[in-house]
């Protein structure tokens, strides 16, 4: 397939994905060409969230006088995607060249190439997904709302985080941790709601075993939410959509009603990895992420505050060759999940020739993969440097979009030998290919303990209240 010409060979090349053309050359490659042409014109994409929070991307793309033009609709298509699952909304708009504007209102219609993105945004915002076109001058203005999170470890809490492969709770009195579990679960192939409640109660109760009395109660859990109330998550996929309405979307709420309505707070675990990375490392400006059964992505700004956006990284795109692995869920190619998460390992492991168990979970496929790795299997080797390959040019794509200093990775993916790989890898690309970011972006990995129970421990510190 021929590839356009914005595309970027990287300087080190994924061991066992040739094809990969990070999203950060692209876009640079593309910019300079159009600074280079002469003919480039403003473009702004203003996104709209809830409470009018309106956020604002600028750039600039060919003009009609370039025989380029119609290369902006391809990067333009890319740069909106990001932004939608970045930044979050119901309301983009798009201001520049009328073409572009129209080209894009076209992917998110009903029957384009991103119906799957505008239903989702639909779902999380409650209002109908819109795209308008405008000129660059009358974009709406920016509007950010942030807000303070969590850091609050006085009296007796308990703290949870639900992923899509294991659970973990922790009892937390006074700022230190006195008790701590991890529970393997399979929370997407139960319909009942009933098994989702069950599990999260048995992990309260238990942590609640180990304390005098539970003051507040604080989690994460992958997915998005909104005032305690579950919007999307992949967690409750195998749940009807009528029983999705009358017993999950409130769930949360129920289980706060069961511990007699104390303070309880439950957001995206990728928030809460960040705060976590802010809390243990003591700076701001850090976006965390956790690769786990999907990759979770956070945002803490200069002033510690959470700013509202979804940072849902899973969708957002990393790799623009045509042939970039396909999401199952939202059906796009080369988004963050199939590259930083258990199935980027469980697709690269058999092209670094390792037979896998087709009778296992993921995450026990993880597992085999890292046992090999412990062993110092050289194709189990392979699979960890090609994701922090893709990881170092990731970072550098995620730095055009968010004004960081810090990134915290974290998740089973990052557990191990693997995880030193991993780090070690992205660490080289930035030296490597952006002297400049390794400089202003420093990569921290907790310990391992933190990594897979250091995120209750930062949940527990959600609810505010008063001894």
């Amino acid at each position: 397939m021929t590839q356009a010409w914005y595309l970027t060979v990287p300087g080190m090349m994924p061991p066992l994905d040739t094809g990969f053309r990070p999203a950060v050359l692209a876009n640079r490659n593309f910019c300079a060409e159009v600074k280079a042409s002469g003919h480039g014109v403003p473009l702004v994409i203003a996104v709209e969230a809830d409470a009018g929070a309106v956020s604002c991307y600028r750039t600039e793309v060919f003009s009609t006088k370039d025989k380029r033009f119609e290369d902006n609709f391809p990067i333009v298509d890319r740069i909106v995607k990001f932004l939608l699952w970045q930044r979050g909304g119901w309301r983009v708009v798009v201001g520049g060249p009328r073409e572009v504007g129209e080209y894009i209102r076209s992917a998110y219609l009903p029957a384009g190439a991103r119906a799957f993105d505008a239903n989702l945004m639909t779902e999380v915002y409650g209002n109908p997904f819109t795209v308008e076109v405008t000129t660059a001058d009358r974009v709406p203005a920016e509007k950010m709302t942030a807000k303070p999170l969590g850091r609050h470890l006085e009296g007796c809490r308990i703290g949870f985080d639900l992923g899509a492969s294991d659970r973990k709770v922790s009892a937390v009195k006074d700022g230190q941790s006195v008790f701590s579990e991890e529970v393997v679960w399979d929370p997407r192939n139960h319909a009942d709601p009933q098994y989702h409640f069950n599990e999260i109660m048995a992990a309260l109760k238990k942590a609640a075993s180990y304390l005098p009395r539970v003051d507040a109660i604080g989690g994460s859990s992958a997915g998005i939410y909104v005032g305690n109330s579950v919007r999307v998550a992949s967690l409750f996929r195998g749940v009807p959509k009528n029983l999705f309405e009358s017993r999950v979307r409130g769930l949360f709420h129920e289980i706060q009603q069961a511990w007699n309505n104390i303070p309880f707070e439950v957001i995206n675990d990728g928030e809460v990895t960040a705060l976590a990375g802010s809390m243990s490392l003591g700076v701001n400006r850090i976006l965390g992420i956790a690769m786990g059964s999907s990759l979770a992505g956070g945002y803490v700004d200069k002033d510690g505050n959470v700013i509202g956006w979804l940072d849902e990284l899973a969708f957002a795109p990393v790799d623009y060759q045509p042939d970039a692995p396909l999401d199952e869920w939202s059906g796009d190619r080369g988004c963050g999940a199939m590259y930083f998460s258990q199935m980027a390992v469980n697709r690269l492991a058999p092209a670094a020739g390792i037979t896998l168990d087709e009778k296992k979970t993921v995450p026990e496929r993880l597992k085999d993969v890292q046992a090999l790795m412990a062993k110092g299997d050289t194709r189990a080797q392979a699979v960890f440097e090609t994701i922090g390959i893709y990881l170092g040019y990731t970072v550098a794509h995620y730095a055009d979009f968010y004004d960081m200093g810090h990134l915290l990775v974290l998740g089973r993916v990052t557990s191990g030998k693997g995880g030193d790989i991993v780090i070690a890898r992205a660490e080289e690309v930035l030296r490597k290919e952006f002297p400049e970011l390794a400089q202003a972006v420093k990569l921290a990995v907790p310990d391992e303990a933190s990594r897979r129970v250091g995120q209750a421990i930062a949940a527990a510190s959600l609810p505010q209240f008063k001894l």
